[in-house]
């Protein structure tokens, strides 16, 4: 007679949370503003109004957006705020800064959106592997957010995972 192979790990109150599966679609992309600058150091006001007026911003639909300069030109602050403010009827997010830091703004959002209420006095694991690139720094945010009411969170697959903390009774 054999016996049944019972899966431990699929009946366990274990919840797995991958960020991955909340990675939103949309191309990411950097804009570089240094091509819109005099000699690619020099902003003039009037020739860098005119070329965010003419630009066509509709490209962009749906994407998130990093507003950067590659020169070492002094770009004022208001330079970036112009052209959010044409590229905010299409693009899902815009930042200023690089790829990175976009991706970084991204999951913040999306970790501070969590219903916390679903993890409450839970046992977490946090999946590490995944096949998009995830910020390291979103999994310290995730981490805090969960802090306060799990029960336990663990790092990495069900099979082997490595223990990060466990509320103390």
């Amino acid at each position: 007679m054999s016996k049944e192979i019972i899966n431990k790990v699929a009946n366990s109150k274990l919840i797995t949370i991958d960020l991955e599966d909340f990675y939103p679609n949309g191309k990411r992309i950097i804009f570089d503003i240094s091509e819109w600058l005099y000699e690619g150091l020099i902003l003039k006001e009037k020739d860098f109004r005119e070329n965010v007026q003419q630009h066509n911003w509709s490209q962009y639909q749906d994407n998130y957006m990093a507003l950067s300069c590659s020169s070492d030109a002094i770009i004022p602050s208001w330079a970036y705020l112009l052209i959010t403010v044409s590229l905010s009827p299409f693009a899902k997010k815009i930042i200023v800064g690089d790829l990175e830091q976009l991706e970084c703004s991204i999951f913040q959002d999306i970790i501070n959106e969590l219903p916390i209420k679903n993890y409450k006095e839970n046992l977490i694991i946090i999946k590490g592997c995944s096949n998009k690139e995830i910020p390291q720094t979103s999994y310290s945010q995730l981490i805090n957010k969960l802090l306060p009411v799990a029960k336990s969170i663990m790092y990495g697959e069900a099979c082997s995972t490595v223990p990060l903390f466990k509320k103390k009774k």
